[in-house]
């Protein structure tokens, strides 16, 4: 995420409702097709906490931690290319990217040490661990996954190239669709144009609006794009250039549940 969203927004209560009728086997999920969000859906980006959607929402975006809303489409966040904030006992050691002195390299804006996929042997193992997470979010009845810091590498001091990333997410590509389950390319507008090459089916689009960065996404993924502003002025752009075909949504930066201190939720 550019301003948001690199940072994993705490640890969602755990529930034990699914989406009904939508719980996947691996027999059946395999044969499954991958079906984008429906473009130009109302949504609600609720990372930060699950709450009830607003009337009109048709797919939500919530951490693989949380349950599903039911009866809507549903997208499972999942920090993918770097540890949670503390979490870095969680990998193994020589999976998290270290300078030439050995330092653990990270985000520093969300205090997140990146994961080291530089070799193929690296990606194939942190792609087992967050193949689980995948393999989770199937379980409670998601539809999507959303993958976060596809563009950690530039946030890497040249340890790690758009190559690596793009090796990496087609490893999750792959889990997510045999699973049966669309996967998006979240940010990372550079990397857009090869989206077909590396098995992405609709995009996650932070702030594209304020950056004049929605039209190169466009080109890539047509009208299944999701928007997500954290401005007025960002909303408005978004708006009055994709209001008619694309789902936008502003949110306040904390992605905060209804009814919490900050809360925005506004829509074109």
């Amino acid at each position: 995420m550019r301003v948001l969203s690199r940072k994993y927004l705490g640890v969602l209560a755990a529930g034990s409702a699914v989406l009904a009728g939508a719980l996947l086997t691996p027999a059946t999920a395999s044969a499954e097709a991958a079906a984008p969000p429906p473009a130009h859906a109302g949504f609600d980006y609720q990372i930060g906490g699950a709450y009830t959607p607003p009337a009109g929402v048709g797919v939500v975006s919530r951490d693989h931690s949380a349950p599903p809303a039911p009866g809507l489409y549903n997208i499972c966040y999942i920090n993918a290319f770097q540890a949670q904030p503390g979490a870095e006992d969680e990998w193994d050691e020589d999976l998290l990217l270290r300078d030439d002195e050995g330092n653990v390299v990270y985000d520093t804006d969300w205090n997140e040490a990146l994961l080291d996929i530089s070799t193929g042997d690296k990606r194939q193992r942190i792609a087992a661990k967050i193949g689980s997470w995948i393999d989770g979010c199937r379980d409670k009845g998601f539809q999507a996954i959303e993958p976060d810091n596809y563009d950690s590498y530039s946030r890497s001091n040249e340890l790690l190239s758009s190559a690596d990333a793009q090796a990496f997410i087609r490893l999750l590509s792959e889990r997510s669709h045999a699973d049966g389950l669309a996967i998006a390319q979240k940010n990372t507008v550079e990397l857009a144009a090869d989206r077909a090459d590396n098995g992405l089916d609709f995009a996650v689009a932070e702030e594209c609006g304020m950056y004049d960065e929605c039209g190169e996404y466009t080109a890539a993924f047509g009208d299944h794009v999701i928007v997500i502003e954290y401005t007025d002025e960002g909303l408005s752009k978004a708006c009055a250039g994709w209001g008619g075909t694309l789902s936008i949504v502003r949110r306040d930066l904390d992605v905060a549940p209804v009814g919490s201190s900050g809360y925005v939720r506004e829509t074109c």
